[in-house]
């Protein structure tokens, strides 16, 4: 990590590549370096000039009489590798790759990339690049711009890591439209060397850097990005656009689990339980990061509305209330306090309207009653400017309620320009300010998830005690026979090994025997077809359940097998017998892999509907006893495990420590492809829950 000072804080640079040709690249780079004053020494290096930009020229970088800290490569890529050579001859810290050529291009780039990784390797230098824009440290003291974009980056408490050189421009551009400050930024290209996990463990214990910005279009280490954010988000906020799509191939997988976890929901997974707040898109980035850049996060989710406006109000409350904010009713303390100066026709609610005809008196006095009451954690003035009021004595009203209040402003100003005088002003005091209500709802609930995710504890990995050799004989015994799916009693019994509760089969081959077998577990049964080429029974029609006589299953018996036909060759015929669970919840607990994240694991809601109402959570493996509470609790349908309109709870401890098993399960044993266990019967009986059918399958 202290390598990387040599790029972000860096006494001596050499520009490879530098050109005094306008509009090249190393004319750029050289230019802005300059013009942003930086703080240090600056060697042009080109074998073909003896001045660029009036300043001295070097024919090579061995030729610099002073040490080099940094070195910006901009030269034609095949000469990259050399160049680099150079760099670790000199002694040079870190190395800045502008070219592009490498990996990004296929085959042949990707050789070049590895043969300048080993030059960087053998060094012992640090790499940003390459493919990239540049890196940026507006530290006055260090005053860095090395990138060849327009933009001149105003210094802040952001810092910024884009993983796509094109859009760093445009980043730069539009944070100095949104009056937004940045500690440092970084295009990190390809990521041959420094990827967005150093920067985020670097920034962490950087002072200057308040919040963190990530744009991302892929993860070369999750499992690193994993421990890394979850560290540094408990410290300092991470927000973050991820691009992309991952090839999960949904339609192709064989489990329930596999075929929900289609798109980026391993993204989400992941994201979730570091505390990294997602946003859809570059602009939901820069409105978090405008209201996180100078103030504090929301201590709740109370919020109140004070306009001039009824209709901009009514989209604010329909935004708020739909993003799971509150808009709690005005205490009377406050409406005594309002009447007397509000005009009669005011309705004193939540959202407050002082009508069009308001002022700065009006939201002065408003804006002082409510930040004084502990109902609302977030205050959101709404203004829309009539012909008659000044928007800019509006704007000092909020400035100086502000300034006496440690709440979060979210403000508001529609019809009056984006580069108005009166947004302006409350930008430069710190205050976030939009155009369109909409995006403070979108931005209040990132927020607040946020707030949640530090507000819960760390979380603890527990470990069970298990009988691991037994799921090992199980596996290995399927693998010996080619057999891709594990089913029925072998499932049952690798589940039972790792202590999550099962409702048992009993196998049976003949009429004869499934009658015995019923008799002894007692009617009500269940009846499923016993054979690994049919995954989903019900879907075949193979299952039969309430089955209430002897009479009955050797019916159902003789049906279900005249349906079936004939079995494959070296297979008996055969079924499962099950007592009949009833009276529970069903829900669903499985595992998918993510091309990218490894294992996923699921739990949601149960049954044979569980791909229409796609009620289900993800969480990347290991499964922490914090992660499970969440994964539990983050369901639409959680109000039914907890008990709705007065039914009984239903045991959720147990829905835990089961997941907490199979999440052991699963990182022991990573030839498990895919886990189905559905449905998994909850009730407020811990003997009443049980996993009544599942399956395994088999890395191929």
């Amino acid at each position: 990590m202290k390598n990387l000072d040599s790029i972000f804080r860096p006494r001596s640079i050499a520009v490879i590549g530098a050109s005094s040709k306008r509009h090249t690249i190393g004319r750029e780079i050289l230019h802005n370096m300059i013009n942003y004053e930086f703080n240090g020494k600056i060697f042009p290096v080109n074998p073909k000039a003896g001045v660029i930009h009036s300043i001295k020229a070097y024919s090579t970088v061995l030729d610099v009489p002073d040490s080099v800290d940094l070195a910006i490569i901009a030269v034609r890529k095949e000469l990259v590798a050399h160049v680099a050579e150079q760099c670790g001859e000199k002694g040079v810290g870190g190395l800045v790759v502008i070219s592009a050529g490498f990996r990004e291009v296929g085959p042949a780039g990707l050789k070049l990339e590895e043969e300048l990784m080993d030059v960087v390797r053998k060094y012992n230098m640090r790499m940003v690049g390459p493919n990239c824009f540049g890196v940026v440290n507006t530290d006055p003291d260090i005053r860095l711009n090395a990138t060849f974009g327009k933009a001149r980056p105003k210094p802040g408490n952001v810092s910024f890591i884009s993983q796509s050189g094109g859009l760093g421009e445009a980043i730069l551009n539009f944070a100095e439209q949104l009056n937004l400050g940045f500690s440092m930024f970084c295009s990190v290209g390809n990521k041959a060397d420094i990827s967005s996990n150093d920067l985020m463990e670097y920034w962490r214990n950087d002072e200057k850097t308040r919040m963190i910005l990530m744009y991302l279009e892929n993860f070369g280490n999750p499992v690193r990005f994993t421990k890394i954010a979850r560290e540094t988000s408990r410290i300092k906020p991470i927000v973050a656009v991820k691009a992309g799509r991952t090839s999960q191939g949904a339609v192709a997988a064989s489990s329930h689990t596999g075929a929900l976890a289609g798109a980026d929901v391993g993204v989400d997974a992941l994201f979730s339980q570091c505390g990294v707040m997602r946003t859809s898109s570059i602009e939901e980035l820069y409105d978090v990061a405008m209201a996180l850049s100078k103030q504090s996060v929301p201590k709740g989710n109370r919020c109140v509305i004070i306009t001039n406006a009824g209709g901009p109000a009514i989209l604010a409350t329909d935004a708020l209330i739909s993003q799971g904010m509150k808009l709690p009713p005005l205490p009377k303390k406050i409406k005594n306090e309002l009447s007397k100066f509000l005009p009669e026709e005011v309705s004193l609610n939540n959202p407050l309207d002082l009508v069009a005809g308001a002022g700065s008196r009006e939201f002065t006095l408003a804006l002082e009653a409510v930040c004084k009451d502990k109902t609302y954690d977030t205050i959101i003035p709404i203004f829309v400017q009539p012909i008659t009021i000044d928007e800019i004595e509006v704007a000092q009203s909020i400035i100086n309620a502000k300034k006496n209040s440690d709440k979060p402003f979210f403000v508001c100003f529609m019809g009056v320009g984006f580069r108005s005088a009166g947004i302006e002003m409350l930008q430069e005091n710190g205050i976030p300010v939009f155009i369109f209500p909409e995006a403070i709802a979108k931005v209040l609930r990132t927020l607040d998830g946020y707030r949640q995710f530090k507000q819960r504890k760390k979380g603890k990995f527990p470990t069970f005690k298990v009988e691991r050799k037994v799921v090992e004989e199980i596996i290995k015994s399927s693998q010996s026979k080619k057999v891709d799916a594990i089913i029925g009693d072998d499932a049952m019994a690798i589940l039972e090994a790792y202590g999550i509760p099962v409702s048992h089969y009993t196998i049976a081959e003949t009429p004869k025997t499934a009658v015995e077998a019923a008799r002894k577990v007692g009617y009500p049964v269940v009846m499923k077809l016993n054979t690994p080429q049919i995954l989903h029974k019900t879907e075949a029609k193979a299952v039969r359940v309430d089955i209430r006589s002897d009479k009955e299953l050797r019916l159902e018996y003789n049906n279900l097998k005249k349906q079936i036909g004939k079995v494959k060759k070296g297979e008996k015929f055969s079924v499962a017998i099950q007592k009949m669970v009833t009276g529970g919840i069903e829900t669903v607990i499985g595992m998918t892999h993510d091309p990218a994240f490894g294992p996923l694991i699921m739990f949601g809601l149960g049954g044979i509907y569980v791909e229409v109402m796609k009620d289900v959570s993800f969480r990347v493996t290991p499964l922490s006893d914090e992660g499970a509470d969440q994964m539990i609790k983050s369901l639409k349908s959680y109000p039914l495990l907890t008990g709705f309109r007065g039914s009984d709870p239903v045991d959720t401890d147990l829905i835990k420590d089961s997941l907490l098993r199979l999440s052991q399960l699963i990182t022991d044993f990573p030839e498990l492809a895919e886990i189905d266990i559905n449905p998994f019967i909850v009730s407020g009986k811990k003997n009443c829950c049980k996993a009544v059918d599942a399956r395994f399958i088999l890395q191929k």
